[in-house]
């Protein structure tokens, strides 16, 4: 199974879900592309497979809440 890199050089097989629309919806506080907040973007690289299993599973509520 292919992956990708953490920052300390270990491979997740957790893919990110980032699609290339970066843009932050100040009222929601996530990303409209992927639905993850800020602070998911930036440590994503870094967190355990586990958190970002967790992240994976909240984005189809994100983004129905998203889009009302």
């Amino acid at each position: 199974m292919s992956g990708e890199a953490h920052a300390d050089g270990a491979m997740t097989t957790v893919p990110s879900p980032c699609n290339s629309i970066c843009t932050i919806d100040a009222k929601l506080g996530v990303c409209i592309g992927c639905y993850r907040t800020l602070d998911e973007i930036a440590t994503w690289m870094r967190l355990s497979d586990d958190r970002k299993r967790e992240i994976v599973r909240a984005l189809p509520a994100r983004r129905e809440r998203a889009q009302g």
